[in-house]
């Protein structure tokens, strides 16, 4: 026992409750997709189609090993030299998602935000890339700025071209994954100590541009008509968002019992979209209510990261990285229970999916990675205003 403890504590290092609460996230994956995806195995079978519930189990099983595997590698590595990577990442996304849009993108429900990779048939959504690249860079422009935060010039002028590239270039396909990255970046932004005039400039810009690209992309019309029956309450509601009540009103407390949810027969894409329902149905409010105490948990870990960081720039790419996931996670969840327009947005962390959770897993060694402290971190030449932490009072009062 001793020797497992001993292993444990060279190996995994960062914040111990942040790796469980992960860890606990994965277990809890596992058990719901493989029973929200027995619809879905079932009409594989019918079909003469490959990809039994236990295959995709095994899949999905993988993918989250392998994203705590990358998670590992990504938290041993001293968070500086994203600083550096983050820009090489935004310019191999930029020129993926141009090519996701106008050329070769694998469409799926009416939107090509897809690529496919060759041999091993893998989708990859390139704005998973992008989110994280510029997260990562945004932080890094901030914490180099923080003596002259208040120059229109140096300061917004860099930051604002980046957002509204990819912000631009993700919403032509993604609207609400364009919203919420944008929304990200002004509260990273505000951390940052970031002058609220020039913030209100951003929104202005970002509202522009947004609303254009929104106007030349392939969603226009689904957004528009989900705000509407959102909005409009003389429409009846969506058919997910119907039996998304049903699922939640049949849980009741405790629950039906984990695989008795009967209304994964019936929704669309209810290890996804609407896994929440689900985890709710087959483990009432209480199991509801326990998911989303580990994402506020989660966030709370999070942001002690960011006040325990010795660097700006520590402290502000831990801050942007959990805000993104636990924003993403609270979208879905308030989608389920009708608190705003289906999305279409994955449960972080929970939800069936692709390389979004190798990204995830990444995102999070990250957070780790600052966790571990700088005084176990090797020195870095060449990083200025990497160690000039930002005044408490003005970014966290």
């Amino acid at each position: 026992m001793e020797t497992i403890k001993n292993w444990l504590r060279q190996n995994l290092k960062g914040d111990p409750v942040l790796w469980g609460i992960v860890i606990l996230f994965s277990m809890i994956s596992m058990a719901v997709v493989y029973s929200a995806t027995g619809t879905l195995g079932y009409k594989n079978e019918l079909h003469g189609r490959s990809g039994t519930t236990e295959m995709i189990l095994l899949k999905h099983s993988s993918l989250i090993f392998m994203g705590l595997a990358l998670m590992w590698l990504a938290h041993r590595i001293d968070y500086r030299y994203y600083s550096r990577l983050s820009l090489y990442a935004l310019l191999l996304s930029v020129p993926l998602l141009l090519f996701t849009f106008f050329v070769g993108g694998t469409t799926l429900n009416d939107a090509s935000r897809w690529l496919t990779i060759p041999v091993i048939n893998q989708t990859f959504q390139p704005s998973d890339l992008a989110k994280l690249a510029l997260i990562a860079h945004l932080a890094s422009m901030l914490s180099r700025r923080q003596n002259n935060v208040d120059d229109f010039r140096t300061t917004l002028m860099p930051v604002m071209i980046w957002i509204m590239i990819i912000c631009g270039l993700i919403a032509l396909t993604n609207a609400s994954t364009a919203a919420l990255l944008f929304a990200t970046c002004l509260l990273l932004m505000f951390i940052g100590r970031v002058p609220m005039k020039q913030m209100l400039v951003m929104v202005v810009i970002g509202v522009v541009v947004g609303g254009v690209a929104l106007a030349s992309g392939q969603r226009w019309k689904t957004v528009q008509s989900r705000i509407e029956s959102f909005t409009d309450k003389s429409k009846p509601v969506p058919f997910q968002l119907e039996h998304s009540y049903i699922a939640i009103a049949t849980g009741g407390i405790t629950g039906k019992g984990p695989g008795k949810s009967t209304e994964r027969n019936i929704l669309p894409h209810p290890y996804s979209d609407f896994i929440y329902a689900v985890i709710i149905e087959e483990y009432g409010l209480a199991g509801g209510a326990f998911v989303l105490f580990l994402y506020l948990a989660f966030l709370y870990r999070g942001l002690k990261t960011v006040m325990n960081s010795y660097g700006a720039f520590g402290g502000l790419l831990s801050a942007g990285v959990s805000f993104s996931l636990v924003l993403q996670a609270m979208v879905n969840m308030g989608v389920a229970v009708g608190l705003g327009p289906i999305t279409g947005l994955p449960l972080p962390l929970l939800s069936m999916g692709g390389t979004s959770l190798i990204f995830t897993g990444i995102s999070i060694g990250i957070i780790l990675s600052v966790s571990r402290g700088e005084h176990e971190i090797r020195p870095m030449t060449g990083e200025p205003d990497d160690t000039a932490r930002i005044p408490k009072k003005s970014a966290y009062a």
